[in-house]
């Protein structure tokens, strides 16, 4: 993230990066650096450049900052200090500024894990060009840091790597004499084919660190796989080492975050849309991630009355009773029952007519003049000889005996209003 207001000094705007790992590749990933930093940078014409080496550097600092004034560097994670931790670092840096007028670069991995006031206390420091300070995130910066961080910052969003990015990195890895495989396994060389490493950099979902992991199983077993004097053994990696090196990938899902919304609203949206086959893949997603069953029948609960409505009044039914045989037989044998109500909500025909009423009632109800309008008398039930008296009930018209009598049921200020629009003219069959 790059903060976009310049600070009392009147430097140009910071930058915040937050960092992608594997587990959400679909997450986008940022990094914070403060307004101090984007006024080095632009003077002395530094680059933001991706990590040219991650085998040596860690990857969730995954810019680097070329060509800026010579200054120190202080790292902190979020995950293992505190408020004090911060507090001495930004100490230190006043310190280190006023003596040799220079700034400090603080890099906080994992900023997310702190809370709104652990993040609130670099707001003084990042407004008044104290450090030039990077934060590093595997969450989404919208919902894990707070307002006042994000308005003092931009975020750059990064992306996982490509296929021919990873080859690089296993190749390197691959030929390296001094860090190596060949060295850390001790052997002679290590000998990949391009099968192997073609699968496993197409296999890894842009995760390098799943590729070299596989990788160096793959390289390990082919060692022990010749055995002999390990300083005369050739280990050769084939297609089949690297699969049964990766076997099944991580699936991303984090049933407490953004990529739990994303999958339910994907399943939503395709049952909306009467893709039944779409539907039940979203469905599986978060099956195999790992979701509660209930909380999958909820949704599709809710969906049988907002989506398919009065265009099929059976689909509540239905969604009613899978929720009732999840809860009874839960996973995996609910798994197909899952499946069968979100088949038949999506192909069932669609309607929002009873969806769109409500939230016409409600702005009635929220914005009218005659929001605390009386209930007409003739509606009110008079269960006392003294309501009679004063007109409870009075000209009430019982439907029943009278079915074709004109009688009117809403306030006076609402007279004529139609809540629902029924046969819907926005039904959709399927």
């Amino acid at each position: 993230m790059m903060s976009p207001c310049p600070n009392a000094c009147g430097l140009a705007p910071l930058m915040m990066l937050s960092a992608r790992t594997s587990f959400f590749p679909k997450t986008p990933s940022s990094a914070l650096l403060s307004v101090a930093a984007a006024s080095l940078l632009s003077s002395s014409g530094a680059r933001l450049e991706p990590v040219r080496h991650p085998l040596l550097v860690p990857l969730s600092l995954l810019l680097t900052l070329r060509a800026l004034p010579p200054t120190v560097l202080s790292r902190l994670s979020a995950v293992s200090c505190g408020v004090k931790d911060v507090r001495d670092a930004v100490e230190d840096a006043r310190k280190f500024k006023l003596k040799n007028s220079k700034r400090t670069v603080l890099f906080l991995d994992e900023v997310h894990r702190f809370n709104k006031s652990q993040q609130d206390s670099f707001l003084p420091v990042i407004e008044d060009g104290t450090i030039v300070f990077i934060g590093a995130t595997t969450e989404n910066p919208s919902f894990h840091l707070v307002t006042p961080l994000l308005s003092r910052c931009r975020v750059l969003t990064l992306s996982p790597l490509n296929p021919h990015h990873v080859q690089t990195i296993l190749m390197r890895a691959v030929k390296d004499p001094d860090k190596g495989l060949s060295k850390s396994l001790g052997t002679l060389g290590v000998d990949v084919s391009e099968d192997a490493v073609e699968f496993l950099s197409t296999n890894c979902d842009g995760d390098a660190r799943v590729a070299l992991n596989a990788l160096e199983i793959s390289a390990a077993t082919a060692a022990a796989r010749v055995g002999g004097d390990g300083d005369l053994r050739l280990a050769s990696v084939s297609l089949d080492d690297a699969k049964e090196a990766l076997q099944s990938k991580h699936l991303a899902y984090d049933r407490a975050g953004e990529e739990h919304y994303n999958l339910i609203s994907a399943l939503h949206k395709s049952m909306r849309g009467s893709d039944a086959n779409a539907s039940i893949y979203w469905l599986v997603r978060m099956m195999e991630g790992g979701e509660q069953p209930l909380y999958i029948a909820r949704r599709l609960v809710r969906f049988a009355s907002e989506d398919v409505g009065l265009a099929d009044p059976l689909a509540l039914n239905q969604a009613v009773s899978c929720y009732q045989a999840c809860h009874f037989l839960g996973m995996p044998e609910c798994n197909v029952i899952l499946a069968q109500c979100v088949a038949y909500l999506a192909l069932a025909p669609k309607s929002i007519s009873v969806y769109r009423a409500m939230g016409a009632a409600q702005k009635a109800v929220r914005e009218s003049a005659g929001q605390n309008e009386g209930v007409p008398l003739h509606l009110r039930n008079a269960p006392t000889k003294l309501m009679k008296e004063v007109g409870y009930g009075k000209d009430y018209i019982y439907t029943p005996d009278n079915p074709t009598a004109d009688q009117s049921f809403l306030p006076p200020s609402l007279q004529g209003y139609k809540f629902l629009d029924w046969p819907a003219s926005n039904a959709n069959n399927g």
